[in-house]
């Protein structure tokens, strides 16, 4: 079974005095009902309405008092009203009305916690005109499972531990066998659990396929102009092979398109979660601000996907070190599908660094956002002084902190810039810890220089080979 970290998180808004209903938002099958029915455990009563079928659905047509309806849904349920509720209300956009009475709820029936979610809800608002209470709703974004929640769904829960408490370079090998495993396979949670049975692979090309049909089923449910549906279907079928890549709207996977045509069929489908447009900031401090100018980069929801769409699995499969993989854009891809996880907020967008000077290709892979800083994150192995771009960008900024993930043990170091003779701390960091980024910061990030050249440097620190 798959340990959600989602699950952490409902936890604590079950306990909130000033608890809203939650809205789950994401791509289809990326687990929001089965987090939901997992969570339910915690209560004494779960009631559970799913609006496609319509006589779950008729209940918001009938009755339109907030008590009424409760008292109807108890019936329609077989369930007595005692102890703690939980109401899930899936495929919620079938229904305005449900929609609509989730503020009453809020207002008038706080001791009933209530959870929504449905397929496409990002789309479906605009295609419907639905519009979900202003400040009487919450927001959880669901996306694939992590590395540590492979690792829980694969039996590994011991690996788990053994990273979640700083203690991997003892089974530094292992745990990068199992990465391997993680990029290969991808995060989608009915995958993982099918892998989690032989570890075959080729058994799962049948809920691949199963998946990009459902997205492809789905276009007609995003928009209701014809010409964006043909340029989304353009995008599902050829757009996994650009993943990691700055792109073009205009005539994008060699089509007919213009830009104008392919930039609402792009929007739309990042609506839905199944892909986003990364842009370009030149910011090395906070705020952090994206140049919409500038071509994005695309990533798309799991890096599985794109290895099975892209037909790269084989090499994905037979390489030693996945930074040797489609010239490091999976290595990327899959870093950026850890530092998304990382924030539960809805807002939280990936960025990455591109110097604004003209005839310069600097370029830094992600812009991490830690306290009141813009911690420049480099997927690459190698020497450190031939991380260019890295230094160009610690040039600029005002701290002296950079991230380089690569798949060799933890070390951190202390680096010159050779242009500047800028003197920083560079953390590189094995793969399989950037998805507690944040807790491998607030370790590190305090260490002062003086600690890297004396007989105290702390044990667990290696220095970078050269």
């Amino acid at each position: 079974m798959i340990t959600r970290k989602a699950i952490d998180y409902l936890k604590q808004w079950k306990e909130r005095s000033d608890r809203k209903p939650l809205v789950l938002r994401g791509a289809r099958q990326v687990g929001k009902t089965t987090l939901v029915e997992t969570f339910a455990k915690e209560y004494d009563v779960f009631l559970h309405l799913n609006l496609e079928r319509p006589a779950d659905r008729e209940l918001f047509e009938r009755y339109h008092e907030v008590s009424e309806l409760l008292r109807a849904i108890f019936v329609h349920k077989n369930k007595i009203d005692h102890g703690t509720v939980l109401l899930f209300i899936d495929e919620i956009q079938y229904s305005k009305r449900a929609v609509a009475i989730l503020r009453y709820f809020y207002e008038d029936l706080p001791r009933i916690h209530v959870i929504t979610a449905g397929s496409l809800l990002e789309t479906v608002i605009d295609v419907r005109k639905i519009s979900f209470p202003v400040g009487r709703v919450e927001y959880l974004p669901i996306r694939p499972c992590t590395f540590l929640e492979f690792l829980s769904g694969t039996g590994n829960d011991f690996d788990v531990n053994v990273i979640q408490s700083f203690e991997a370079d003892f089974v530094h090998d292992r745990l990068m066998k199992h990465f391997h495993e993680y990029t290969l396979v991808g995060g989608m949670p009915a995958i993982v659990s099918k892998y989690a049975e032989n570890h075959d692979v080729l058994v799962l090309k049948r809920l691949y396929n199963s998946l990009l049909q459902a997205y492809k089923d789905d276009v007609e449910k995003y928009t209701r102009n014809a010409t964006t549906i043909r340029a989304i279907r353009t995008i599902l079928d050829v757009g996994w092979m650009q993943a990691g890549s700055t792109i073009t709207f205009e005539k994008f996977g060699a089509s007919d398109f213009s830009s104008k045509e392919m930039s609402p069929a792009f929007q739309t489908i990042q609506k839905a979660m199944l892909l986003e447009l990364v842009y370009p900031s030149s910011s090395v401090q906070m705020p952090v601000l994206q140049n919409l100018r500038r071509q994005p980069k695309l990533l798309w929801l799991d890096t599985g996907l794109v290895n099975y769409f892209s037909g790269i699995q084989k090499e994905v499969f037979s390489v030693a070190d996945i930074q040797d993989v489609w010239r490091g854009r999976i290595a990327e891809h899959i870093v950026g599908q850890e530092l998304l996880a990382l924030d539960d907020s809805i807002l939280n967008k990936r960025q990455y660094w591109r110097r604004d000077k003209q005839g310069s290709e600097a370029e830094v892979d992600f812009i991490y956002k830690y306290n009141s800083m813009a911690i420049p994150v480099e997927v690459k192995s190698g020497h450190n002084s031939r991380l260019t771009s890295l230094h160009l960008f610690m040039d600029e900024c005002p701290h002296d902190f950079a991230v380089r993930v690569w798949s060799q043990p933890l070390s951190l170091d202390e680096v010159t810039s050779p242009r500047t003779g800028k003197r920083f701390r560079l953390l590189s960091l094995p793969f399989y810890y950037v998805g507690i980024l944040e807790r491998i910061l607030d370790k590190y990030f305090k260490l002062q220089t003086s600690n890297f050249k004396n007989e105290h440097h702390p044990s667990n620190l290696r220095r970078s080979p050269h």
